[in-house]
């Protein structure tokens, strides 16, 4: 068994998720143990270089290059705050798996003058050497690489540490942008279907931060109060986004700010009743995507994680549109939900450290199932 820490900065942007795990085995041998997790929230100073760097009208060469570097050093401090509060030293690690901060994700440009890429912040030589420790990072690279769309990265990881294959199970994740993994009953991991279903709290977090002067809306309270627009929902619902075919991903880049500015310049309703409208619409665009994958007879159950699994007016929307399924968050099934990306990081690095596939093409698109990340030794 070895210390691996795991880091997750996903599109949400609420912090740096820190997760310090024991690991042994790897593939089907794979045994995780959670020793410390803690969410280390961004300073509003730098939140606001990451959102200024997200935007093609604000973002800089010059902003991008220190905003790398500043992050790298960020991560390190995080790490090293984690190390101090589990009481281990930092020689006792042995590596650091850090999915870095998504500035912009592009597998597929719809413009012939780009190609294929995605780009994470948090440079791994300054993580390194601020810590003493070994850097696993920019997993996705390589999958884009090999023909894939760079995402959804998790699917492994679940199928490694919590999947069953008497019952169909999806996994579906609700960060800033919602994913989804699919297992049918008894098939091989081999055989998953997975896609980002579209916006997760983005969108309402957006909504909150400006109409609220909050981060988010804290167990849907917000959303509960507010009224649905089934008007404007179903004309959301028409984003070409939900028509594109599988594998796909998605987003800030699409259901970000700019998306916001511009369904608000279209449609009038009040601060509750906005929330509780991207409330649904994240909702909706679950189960938009995961519908056909829920016919027949056996067992289904479908298992939330991430932020969004705190948003009680969200999960209830999804219990009451799929009664025939058993919708619950990772935390009933007695593992911890916010943690779970930051520890998908660790499995990741864990499966590079030994030189084996962190990919499943039947997710991403990818050509053939590689080794991902680059390796950063100290």
């Amino acid at each position: 068994m070895m210390y691996v820490i795991g880091l997750m900065s996903g599109t949400s942007m609420d912090g740096v998720d820190v997760a310090l795990v024991n690991i042994e085995g790897v593939n089907e041998t794979t045994k995780v143990e959670l020793i410390e997790f803690v969410t280390y929230p961004f300073a509003r100073d730098l939140k606001s270089k990451i959102m200024t760097q997200l935007t093609d009208k604000k973002a800089t060469v010059s902003g991008i290059c220190s905003l790398d570097f500043e992050l790298g050093a960020y991560f390190a401090k995080a790490v090293i705050k984690l190390c101090q509060l589990s009481h281990k030293d930092v020689t006792e690690i042995e590596f650091i798996a850090s999915h870095g901060q998504t500035l912009y994700h592009l597998p597929t440009p719809k413009d012939s003058k780009y190609v294929a890429s995605t780009l994470q912040l948090g440079n791994a030589s300054v993580l390194a050497e601020k810590t003493g420790i070994t850097v696993i990072s920019d997993f996705r690279s390589r999958d884009i690489a090999v023909g894939g769309q760079g995402a959804p990265i998790v699917p492994l990881t679940e199928a490694l540490l919590y999947r069953e294959k008497t019952k169909t199970m999806l996994f579906q994740n609700i960060g800033g942008i919602g994913n989804v993994s699919i297992f049918l009953k008894d098939s091989p991991n081999e055989k998953c279907v997975a896609f980002d279903t579209g916006p997760g709290n983005m969108m309402i977090d957006e909504v909150v931060r400006r109409f609220y002067g909050k981060e988010y809306d804290k167990g849907g309270e917000i959303a509960a109060k507010g009224k649905v627009n089934h008007g404007i929902l179903s004309m959301l619902l028409l984003h070409p986004y939900f028509k594109e075919l599988i594998p796909k991903t998605t987003g800030r880049e699409v259901f970000g700010s700019q998306f916001v500015d511009e369904i608000l310049s279209r449609y009038i309703l009040c601060p509750e009743d906005w929330v509780a409208t991207l409330t649904a619409y994240t909702a909706e665009s679950i189960i938009l995507g995961v519908e056909e994958f829920l016919q027949g007879d056996e067992e289904k159950e479908l298992v939330i994680a991430g932020g969004g699994s705190r948003n009680k007016t969200l999960l209830s929307y999804l219990i009451r549109a799929l009664p025939n399924v058993n919708v619950v968050t990772l935390e009933e099934l007695g593992n911890n939900s916010e943690a779970k990306e930051a520890v998908a990081m660790a499995v990741l690095g864990n499966q590079t450290y030994h030189k084996q596939p962190g990919n499943l093409p039947s997710a991403t698109g990818a050509g053939k199932a590689v080794s991902l990340g680059s390796i950063t030794y100290y």
